[in-house]
């Protein structure tokens, strides 16, 4: 399930790179957090109709506020200020971020070993995203300082996730984030039309098929499905251990790149590829082993 989860996030990129062709980012978040909340409303309106106390529902907010809301509204601002390979980098920093959070907020443990491989990841995705010679050059601040902040979001809402795992469902938690999703990039995307009397932007992207083919991808696989199957991980893997599959997701979507749209396959790719998958597979090895040598200890006693 969690090389499905990597494989939808992997044709994000592709899709929305189609979708951009007819509107622009906000417009094509709210069209995408829109769709994916209007097919979860009627589940998730039935759940909550049968809940008493609706306070209930409150600790999800900050999930949402944190993702998809603060996740991509800080990557959108940043990439005002970078490049796109810059963002692939520091958005490979998540895995770090969230390997210190779930030590210090849900007690998770982790060997040297699976800290290394984590480092061995993140370099796999910067080795891969510099590979065009597009380093970061740190001149820009606000964007790095925004991207950055990015990812701490993607972190927090991992953590939170876990953290509230026995109160709530993986479903509760997907409606919740495409609830608060779709009300943020809509309010946002009406504002702006509105300040700027372009309202009638909105609904032209709607007139082209391949619009509406890329946002029906984005709505309902990387959002909808994608959503329950990382609030659903989140429930029986650890937070720093399902972040690395976000890793994952990149390399896959460099590989639709090249078999879809192609794009330029490079050594430094496969030098990338392979420290990623090294990464991955090292922490579910040492996490067995880890687990396994446990288990041993306490027979032994």
């Amino acid at each position: 399930m969690a090389l499905l989860y990597s494989t939808i996030i992997a044709f994000t990129y592709v899709f929305t790179k189609s979708a951009m062709r007819f509107a622009d980012p906000v417009d094509t978040l709210a069209a995408r957090f829109t769709l994916a909340f209007v097919v979860m409303l009627v589940p998730a309106w039935t759940r909550f109709r049968q809940s008493n106390e609706w306070r209930k529902w409150l600790p999800l907010l900050p999930i949402g506020l944190l993702y998809p809301t603060a996740f991509f509204g800080l990557q959108a601002s940043g990439l005002v200020y970078t490049t796109s390979s810059e963002a692939g980098i520091y958005q490979a920093t998540s895995p770090v971020f969230t390997l210190m959070l779930s030590a210090l907020v849900l007690r998770e443990r982790s060997t040297l070993a699976q800290k290394l491989a984590v480092g061995c990841s993140v370099l796999g995705v910067v080795v891969m995203m510099g590979s065009g010679g597009d380093w970061p050059s740190g001149s820009n601040v606000a964007g790095i300082a925004m991207l950055l902040a990015s990812s701490l979001a993607l972190s927090l809402y991992s953590v939170l996730a876990r953290f509230h795992r026995g109160r709530f469902s993986a479903f509760e938690m997907s409606a919740a984030m495409m609830f608060v999703g779709c009300v943020f990039f809509d309010a946002f995307a009406v504002g702006r039309h509105a300040y700027e009397g372009t309202m009638g932007a909105m609904l032209k992207p709607l007139g082209h098929g391949e619009f509406i083919g890329a946002v029906a991808y984005l709505g309902l696989f990387t959002s909808v499905a994608s959503s329950l199957l990382s609030n659903f991980l989140l429930s029986k893997l650890e937070a720093f251990k399902m972040s690395l599959f976000v890793n994952l997701g990149t390399l896959l979507s460099i590989l639709a790149g090249v078999i879809l749209m192609g794009d330029r396959l490079t050594y430094w790719h496969i030098a990338g590829a392979s420290l990623i998958i090294v990464g991955v597979l090292g922490v579910q090895e040492w996490r067995s082993r880890f687990r396994n040598e446990s288990a041993e200890a306490k027979e032994s006693e």
